[in-house]
C-alpha cells in the first residue's frame, strides 16, 4: 500500500505540471490583462478595480499580454487604449506585474513560488492572495460541509427504501421527485426559494443576503448558532438538490446490486431476518461506494457548486472570487485557486481510494495493478 500512495504521489507532479502549463500558455493568448486593465482605468474607461501600481517590481509570473499588432514595438502599441501614454510609463507597468520577462522566466518563477506556497498578492486588492483566500474559505466550508451532509442524511435513507421497495409505487413517485430535482439547476431552484420565502413575492421568512446578522456580534452564543443556521437554510436547500438526487439513486442501485447477489441467499436460507440481513451483511457492502465518494462529493460542492448560489444570495466565497478574479484578470488569484483546488482533487481522488480499502479490505490496488 505505501508503493502505491508513493506512486500516486509522485503521478501528482506531472499532473499538476500539465494543468498549470496548459493554463498558463491559454491565458497569453486571453485578450485583456492587468496592464490594459490600468490603461482603461486611467483614461476613465474602466472604474471596476483599484490596481497597486506602486511599490516596485512585481511579485506574479503568471500574467498576461494582449497579442501584438501592427509594426510599431513599442510597448505601448501592444495594449489597446495606450496610444498617447508615455511608453515609460508602459515599460514600468509591465515591470511591477512582472511582464518585462520572456514568458518561460515567468512560468518556471510562478512553479518555483507555488512549490513554496508563495502566491503573492493580489493585483487589484492590496492583500497577499492566501489572506485573501483565508478571508473567503468560512464561507465556502459552510456551503460545502452542510450541503453535503445534508445530502447523504437524505440520500441514504431514501436510496435504501427505495431499493428494499422497488418498483412499488412508492419507489415510482419518488424516483419521479427525484429525477425533477435533479433536472432543475440549483441557482433556478434558488431564485424560486427566494421569491417564495424571502420576501420576493409571498413570504419573508429567511434572510436573504449573507451568512449572519448584522447584530450578530451583540447576540447571544445559542442566538448565533441559531442566526447562522437560519442564513443557511436556503443556500443549501438549493445547492443540495441536485447532490441529493445523485446521491439517492447511486445508493439505490448499489443497494440492489448487493441484495441480488449470492450470500444475501445465503443469509436468509439461515433464518436471518430482512433487517438483519439488511443492515448486517448488506449495508456495509453497499455503501462502500458511497461512502468512499464522500471526500469527493465535498470537495466538489466546496469548490464547484457555490458559484452562482454564492452571487445569488450575495456570499462571499470562494466561488465568487474566482469569478470576480478571472474577469478582473486577477492572475495572482485565479492561478493560486487553480493551484490550490488542482491539488485538493489530486489528494481528494486518493483519499477516495484509500477509502475504499478501509471499508473493504479486500480491496488492493498494489495487486490489481500488478
Amino acid at each position: 500500500m505505501l508503493g502505491y500512495i508513493a506512486r500516486r504521489v509522485l503521478l501528482m507532479i506531472p499532473t499538476i505540471l500539465g494543468i498549470m502549463l496548459i493554463s498558463f500558455v491559454l491565458v497569453q493568448f486571453a485578450p485583456g490583462g492587468p496592464v490594459e486593465r490600468i490603461i482603461a482605468q486611467l483614461q476613465g474607461q474602466d472604474s471596476t478595480a483599484t490596481s497597486r501600481i506602486s511599490g516596485g517590481g512585481g511579485d506574479f509570473s503568471g500574467g498576461s499580454q494582449s497579442p501584438g499588432g501592427g509594426g510599431d514595438t513599442s510597448s505601448s502599441s501592444r495594449y489597446r487604449g495606450a496610444q498617447g501614454l508615455d511608453p515609460q510609463f508602459i515599460r514600468q507597468l509591465e515591470a511591477q506585474f512582472g511582464f518585462d520577462k520572456p514568458a518561460h522566466e515567468r512560468f518556471l518563477k510562478m512553479l518555483w513560488d507555488y512549490a513554496r506556497f508563495d502566491f503573492g498578492k493580489s493585483y487589484f486588492r492590496d492583500i497577499s492572495v492566501l489572506e485573501l483566500i483565508k478571508e473567503k474559505l468560512p464561507v465556502s466550508i459552510s456551503l460545502g460541509l452542510w450541503m453535503t451532509l445534508l445530502s447523504y442524511a437524505i440520500s441514504i435513507p431514501l436510496g435504501i427504501r427505495k431499493a428494499v421497495r422497488d418498483g412499488s409505487s412508492f419507489d415510482i413517485w419518488t424516483s419521479a421527485i427525484v429525477i425533477v430535482g435533479y433536472a432543475i439547476p440549483g441557482f433556478l431552484f434558488a431564485i424560486l426559494l427566494i421569491v417564495l420565502f424571502a420576501g420576493g413575492s409571498f413570504w419573508q421568512i429567511f434572510p436573504l443576503r449573507g451568512l449572519t446578522s448584522e447584530n450578530w456580534a451583540l447576540m447571544p452564543w445559542y442566538m448565533q448558532i441559531a442566526d447562522y443556521f437560519w442564513h443557511l437554510v436556503l443556500p443549501i436547500t438549493a445547492m443540495a438538490l441536485g447532490a441529493f438526487a445523485t446521491s439517492t439513486l447511486l445508493t439505490k442501485n448499489s443497494f440492489l446490486d448487493e441484495i441480488r447477489k449470492q450470500y444475501v441467499l445465503t443469509a436468509r436460507m439461515k433464518g436471518l431476518s430482512e433487517r438483519q440481513v439488511l443492515y448486517g451483511h448488506v449495508f456495509r457492502n453497499a455503501m462502500l461506494i458511497v461512502i468512499a465518494g464522500f471526500p469527493g462529493a465535498f470537495i466538489s460542492a466546496f469548490f464547484a457548486g457555490s458559484l452562482l448560489i454564492e452571487t445569488i444570495f450575495s456570499l462571499d466565497g470562494l466561488g465568487l472570487l474566482s469569478f470576480e478574479s478571472i474577469v478582473n484578470r486577477d492572475y495572482p488569484v485565479v492561478f493560486a485557486n487553480l493551484y490550490i483546488f488542482s491539488l485538493l482533487g489530486l489528494v481528494v481522488n486518493l483519499l477516495s481510494d484509500l477509502t475504499y480499502t478501509w471499508i473493504d479490505p479486500r480491496i488492493d490496488f498494489e495487486t490489481r495493478e500488478a
